[in-house]
């Protein structure tokens, strides 16, 4: 996924009523879009590098978009709503190793009133539904966890993933690991015991998760590695 324009570098003043950031652009306080209604947890130190997409848009009240936060020594990116743009990239480029070579990739598709998943793919005959879930949090340097917050809708997810599994499909979740220099993932069992458990039921279902981090720049977010998933 390669951004339209090029990012504006800046530091970061404040977040707030969720949708909001100040940032410091050379002399000049501009306020920005978050495009991240997540906790963030761990990434909204003063001072911290972000990047912004500048928006030329008219009906836009807000000229820029905050993309990356740079915390640690890592580039994190937090648009959520581009989560899914990279793990289509990477569906139909084959970046993934355990979904590659699928002749149908279809975003947004309902397997019941209630629940959506990301994508519907398949490969002879075998349908298999693909959740995304987009990963921001680390608390060491080297492993990511999800979620940063407590996340019904995501305990959600994981149930109905198993029911997809009674159903004849096949269920992935993928991790999408927006941050730099990470090796390893983990469940934050400590900040939701309930998903965690829900991971461990999806697990012994047959749910298959996978983990695979971006390499993240100013000018584009692609998906370039697997990480190993550690259970403890």
């Amino acid at each position: 996924m390669e951004f339209t324009k090029s990012l504006i570098k800046g530091k970061l003043i404040k977040r707030y009523k969720r949708f909001f950031v100040d940032v410091k652009i050379d002399k000049k306080i501009v306020t920005a879009h978050c495009p991240n209604t997540g906790s963030m947890k761990g990434l909204l130190d003063e001072g911290n590098e972000v990047y912004l997409l500048p928006n030329t848009n008219p009906k836009r009240k807000l000229k820029y978009g905050l993309e990356i936060i740079k915390t640690r020594k890592n580039l994190v990116g937090v648009n959520t709503h581009i989560a899914n743009k990279i793990a289509q990239h990477a569906l139909e480029n084959n970046l993934i190793k355990e979904l590659k070579n699928y002749n149908l990739i279809k975003p947004e598709v309902f397997f019941n009133k209630e629940t959506r998943f990301d994508f519907l793919i398949e490969k002879n005959k075998q349908k298999s539904f693909v959740e995304v879930k987009n990963v921001t949090l680390f608390r060491d340097s080297n492993t990511a966890e999800f979620p940063d917050a407590i996340t019904s809708r995501g305990s959600k997810h994981l149930l109905t993933l198993i029911d997809a599994i009674k159903k004849g499909y096949k269920s992935y979740l993928l991790f999408l690991v927006q941050i730099q220099n990470i090796e390893k993932f983990k469940i934050a069992k400590d900040i939701d015991t309930e998903y965690y458990k829900n991971y461990i039921l999806a697990k012994k279902a047959g749910v298959n998760f996978l983990a695979y981090r971006c390499d993240i720049s100013s000018k584009k977010i692609l998906i370039d590695k697997k990480l190993k998933i550690i259970d403890d």
